[in-house]
């Protein structure tokens, strides 16, 4: 199976040669239009059939397929609506399904297709409808948990229902996330002035930016050494991050330098932090602004950025004020305002949504609201001592797959156990035993994240989401 850092990253039709596609090439666009908008669109139906269930209908499953033998075949509806302006790039997406089999020699060929009153409920087998029309493009040789697009630019209308339909000559065939998951298929559709592009290269395979890191870290004990091996075994340009209550017990120039320098201290000038509670121990957590020095922005307030590749990092202060209109939540505004990156993480300490006990902290959605007001894509926290998964949400906790953030709570750093409460809305993976780190590789316009746990552990979480 390919490694996820060297999944396809090549729509079909693109002006690529095919000595760049065999070398694993990848090549982004910069546009020189500020005016362009893109809305990305999910299914109104989806299902799939299945030669050797001929009667069955799968319009509520979890996943969709093309393959050969047994004959599988996927059909997709769309209604393309809400778009204004020119269509200047329209993207067929489809994930691949992390599940064992996915990996395939064949991703199918997809048409767009004359019947679009098919019900999702209602296909069959023995009733599908006929996969005819346009050849929108092919999908080739596909690996498990990895995002694959067809480029349908001038191929599909500007407005109306569409259906689109998938088949495979291959028996090796491909199986995908249906829109009942939280990686539904997409159809990404841009708007504007047509853009004059210019070709400038991206990393290529394996050196695209590493952030890692977690939060609640350093004690007494030798939970952080054990995460900061970790570290220590990955590439020396990774970037680190510290999402608070990074030195036990109270923050304090003592306690950082008695016990996180001795583990973390090795990463110090590459690390991202942000505080956390414990800091505040201490008079305008002093302990944390002497410590990290310029590493920990400006004016000693706790909120700054910088960029990281195609990445926008933020790092916000969840121990001070962030009601909206506040020093921070309005810094936070503008700073999203000015970007340019195509791609947003924040991070702080206090999560907005937890089955810890540590509760969720309402007061920093005002926060998320901004980030969510601006097309952020993640959201890392600490605070609870163990990992927990969230799918896209809204701020107000509505799974959102087009474009709601992902939230990672990381309070696995060194410092102790929590166990979980009870299981909130939305939660897609938790552990409350293993000490670990989480790991994000920053694609140009996506990213993969993986929980990297201790020596000696076996609990690991992972995935590939793209930029909104």
């Amino acid at each position: 199976m390919q490694s996820r850092i060297q999944r396809l990253a090549v729509t079909v039709g693109a002006s690529l040669t095919a000595s760049a596609l065999a070398a694993g090439a990848l090549v982004a666009l910069t546009a020189s239009s500020a005016s362009a908008a893109t809305v990305t669109l999910t299914p109104t139906a989806d299902t799939r059939v299945q030669s050797n269930a001929a009667s069955t209908n799968y319009g509520t499953s979890s996943t969709l397929g093309v393959d050969a033998s047994e004959v599988q075949k996927t059909f997709l509806k769309f209604n393309i609506t809400g778009i204004s302006g020119t269509i200047t790039s329209a993207k067929l997406r489809l994930h691949v399904k992390n599940a064992a089999g996915a990996e395939s020699t064949s991703g199918g060929t997809w048409r767009l297709m004359s019947n679009t009153t098919w019900s999702e409920t209602g296909v069959t087998y023995n009733n599908q409808p006929a996969i005819d029309g346009t050849t929108l493009g092919s999908i080739g040789s596909v690996a498990v948990n990895t995002w694959y697009e067809i480029d349908v630019t001038d191929k599909i209308p500007a407005s109306g229902v569409i259906s689109i339909g998938g088949t495979s000559a291959s028996s090796n065939g491909a199986d995908f996330d249906s829109r009942e998951t939280s990686l539904d298929p997409q159809l990404v559709i841009t708007t504007g002035t047509t853009p004059t592009p210019t070709p400038t290269p991206t990393p290529t395979p394996g050196t695209d930016p590493i952030l890692v890191g977690a939060g609640d870290i350093a004690s007494t004990g030798s939970g952080d050494n054990a995460t900061a091996a970790l570290i220590s075994a990955m590439p020396s340009s990774a970037t680190v991050f510290a999402a608070g209550d990074n030195a036990y017990p109270d923050g304090t120039l003592s306690n950082y330098n008695t016990n996180y320098h001795p583990s973390w201290g090795a990463f110090k000038s590459r690390t991202i932090p942000a505080p956390g509670n414990h800091e505040y121990h201490t008079t305008g957590a002093s302990g944390y602004f002497d410590y990290f020095g310029a590493l920990a922005g400006p004016n000693r307030n706790g909120w700054f950025s910088k960029d990281l590749g195609n990445w926008h990092i933020i790092s916000l202060n969840s121990e001070v004020n962030m009601a909206a209109g506040s020093p921070q939540e309005t810094w936070l505004r503008q700073d999203l305002a000015a970007n340019t990156k195509p791609c947003t993480l924040a991070m702080w300490h206090s999560p907005l949504f937890t089955s810890g006990s540590h509760g969720p902290d309402s007061s920093v959605r005002p926060l998320f609201q901004a980030l969510y007001d601006h097309n952020a894509d993640v959201v890392v926290t600490g605070h609870n001592h163990n990992y927990e998964r969230f799918a896209p949400m809204t701020p107000s906790g509505a799974v959102d797959n087009t474009r709601g953030i992902r939230h990672f709570v990381n309070g696995a750093g060194g410092s102790s156990h929590y166990n979980f409460t009870s299981v909130a809305a939305n939660s897609q993976a938790r552990n409350a035993d293993t000490y670990g780190v989480l790991k994000f590789t920053l694609h140009s316009n996506s990213y993969d994240w993986e929980f990297v746990p201790e020596a000696g552990k076996t609990y690991t979480d992972s995935g590939t989401t793209a930029c909104h």
